[in-house]
């Protein structure tokens, strides 16, 4: 691993890349979720795959199964070009990732055969010259590479590179890998700078993460250099998606979106200072971005990164993490518009926020970035997943009035599968590795095996994170070795205390950009401690957050709480928290699987004397009520019922 150099200073960088899933075994916290995707979460992708005729479309040797879902008619198209049927190899890329990462975790011979046997169909459909789309091989022969903007072509290429690499790095098998690596050498041809190529890029980013992945695992430049391509293409002039639609005879006015602000296309990426558009392509976008600034060591998409960063969680972000309050264009409308009961703040947004943020510390420990990846982690995302790995979410309101329910599947199930393959590799997002230093992101009983200055280095973590703060951290080098350990120190904990081998460490003295940094020479054996408090917090919004006026949020550690009608007895709208109530904390074994409850005598109003109409003059009574809060996370794991984030604050 090397640095690499600075385009702004020509100084090389220290770069920090994530570990990968089989070098870190988790427990705890992540290991049950990790083991309901394994045991149940996967086989279901699988099953419902098929279920939706998916098999069908990528089986040279059946039938064509043609349209099974209609295209997308809307008012501004010229002809019926879209329909989430274009996207099922993306959904299988991701189901095959999923499964790779689980397959490795628990073994599953039956699944592992059936994943097999659609591998071999990719194999058998790929062209003589690498081409290889399910969807323009099998539905629309005769049409690829005529729309980039609106058909998710190499969208669909970036998740099988995924998954390629996933089922390589899990079983070892690479006859994914090895297709793909087909499928971009010949994308390669086709797109790029040079005169007789197509100067375009997709319309729903991705392939530009995927194709890092590849480069990292292949150890091929090539593929870096062509996701560096995409993103150093985008946006510019002559714009690449107004020739595209001339090409085929259309208008490019005719575009439904009306702005290419929806695929983040609007002007060059460095130029870029706002999070506009789709929600899922930006953070896609932005994740690719931080790849190639982290690689290249490119500090004009740094600025423009860091830009953006503030811009989304300044004014666009909700408290979950999720993002994208609308439904219209499944992203963002204006500064800070966060509607709580309409939110859309769509699962895929939340995972690919955790994306972005855990390629921003490629870039070397800032628990700015972390600390969010942490807050999407555990709640804006892994909502979207039951607790039992069975049913998902795809919207994530942050209120109901008890109808937004869980389901089983979505004709745009882009959702179940990502989620499932997050929380399966959720190893890789705890430490990241560089020349000479580790960082730890995230905290909870895991197991990080690695090589630094050629010496195997085990790292264990024992915690009951993050139900409770304390962390304990044992070292077991091969052999002696100096290297710098980061530790973060996350912003919502008021106090930390840090030993080292039993001696306190002074925290000021070492800590910058929210990690604290530990350089020293290891030996077998030794201890750190890490001791975070965790504050029950009380959180309010920017008073230009009309949704959220007079309302208050709680929090405990890197957790937000909402309040479930099936643990209370008023109507949650009715409920108001006093600032001078006392929130106590609980640990409650024996509920959704083992969670810590936050609990106040609260206020609520009385509908008693309303029988007349629906106003008069008097204010409505009040009476003390108990007031139960549970982890967000958690919400519409039992009876359907009403839920509520933000509480009247009193």
């Amino acid at each position: 691993m090397t640095a690499s150099p600075s385009a702004k200073t020509g100084k090389p960088k220290l770069a920090f890349r994530p570990l990968p899933v089989p070098q870190v075994d988790v427990h705890g916290f992540w290991g049950d979720r990790a083991d309901a995707v394994a045991t149940r979460t996967a086989d279901i992708l699988y099953e419902r795959c098929v279920e939706a005729r998916m098999l069908e479309q990528i089986d040279p040797d059946l039938p064509s199964p043609g349209v099974v879902i209609p295209f997308h008619v809307n008012d501004g198209f010229t002809a019926r070009t879209v329909t989430t049927q274009m996207f099922w190899d993306s959904d299988w890329g991701k189901t095959i990732e999923t499964a790779a990462y689980s397959l490795y975790r628990r073994k599953n011979p039956e699944l592992e055969k059936k994943i097999d046997a659609v591998i071999d169909m990719y194999e058998k459909l790929q062209q003589e010259d690498g081409y290889l789309s399910s969807w323009y091989q099998r539905i629309q022969p005769g049409l690829r590479w005529t729309n980039l903007r609106d058909c998710h072509e190499l969208y669909c290429a970036g998740h099988l590179i995924e998954g390629a690499v996933a089922y390589y790095q899990a079983t070892g098998k690479r006859k994914l890998l090895d297709v793909m690596c087909r499928f971009v050498d010949h994308i390669a041809t086709v797109l790029g700078p040079q005169p007789g190529q197509k100067h375009g890029y997709c319309g729903h980013e991705e392939i530009e993460l995927a194709l890092v992945k590849l480069a990292r695992v292949t150890g091929e430049q090539k593929y870096m250099e062509l996701a560096k391509y995409f993103i150093d293409q985008r946006g510019r002039q002559p714009h690449y998606f107004d020739e595209e639609a001339r090409a085929r005879g259309a208008d490019p006015k005719d575009f439904h979106f009306k702005t290419y602000e929806y695929n983040q296309s609007h002007k060059p990426v460095r130029e870029q200072d706002k999070v506009v558009g789709h929600a899922v392509r930006a953070m896609y976008l932005y994740s690719g971005m931080a790849d190639i600034a982290t690689e290249y060591g490119d500090d004009t998409l740094r600025t423009a990164l860091d830009l953006l960063w503030d811009d989304l969680t300044t004014k666009s972000l909700y408290i979950t993490g999720g993002l994208g309050p609308s439904a219209d264009n499944e992203g963002f409308t204006s500064d800070y518009d966060l509607p709580n009961e309409s939110a859309y703040a769509e699962t895929c947004a939340a995972v690919g926020l955790v994306f972005w943020a855990s390629r921003m510390l490629g870039m070397g420990p800032n628990a700015r970035y972390a600390d969010m990846m942490e807050r999407a982690l555990y709640n804006g995302s892994i909502s979207g997943l039951s607790l039992d790995g069975s049913l998902f979410f795809y919207e994530n309101p942050l209120e109901s009035r008890g109808a937004h329910n869980r389901w089983k599947w979505h004709r745009c199930p882009c959702c179940p599968p990502n989620i499932g393959r997050m929380v399966a590799s959720i190893g890789s997002y705890f430490y990241s590795l560089a020349d000479d230093a580790l960082a730890v992101h995230l905290y909870g009983d895991s197991t990080a095996r690695f090589d630094i200055s050629r010496t195997p280095v085990s790292l264990t973590q024992a915690s009951r994170y993050p139900w409770d703060g304390a962390v304990e951290i044992t070292v077991e080098p091969r052999a002696p070795v100096e290297f710098t350990l980061h530790l973060r120190i996350p912003a919502w904990s008021t106090g930390a205390v840090l030993k080292i081998n039993g001696e306190a460490v002074r925290l000021a003295d070492v800590t910058s950009d929210g990690y604290a940094a530990i350089r020293r020479r290891w030996n077998k054996g030794d201890q750190v401690r890490l001791d975070l408090e965790m504050p029950i917090e009380r959180l309010y919004a920017n008073p230009q957050v009309r949704q959220d006026a007079g309302r208050v949020a709680l929090s405990r550690g890197p957790l937000i709480y909402c309040v479930e009608a099936t643990d209370n007895d008023s109507h949650l709208h009715r409920v108001s928290l006093p600032r001078t109530a006392s929130v106590q904390a609980q640990h409650r074994p024996e509920l959704l699987g083992g969670v810590v409850t936050l609990s106040a005598t609260a206020r609520a109003d009385a509908a008693d004397g309303w029988q007349s109409g629906l106003y008069r003059s008097e204010p409505p009574a009040t009476a003390q009520t108990r007031l139960t809060a549970i982890p967000y996370f958690a919400w519409d794991n039992r009876e359907p019922g009403e839920m509520l984030v933000w509480l009247r604050d009193g």
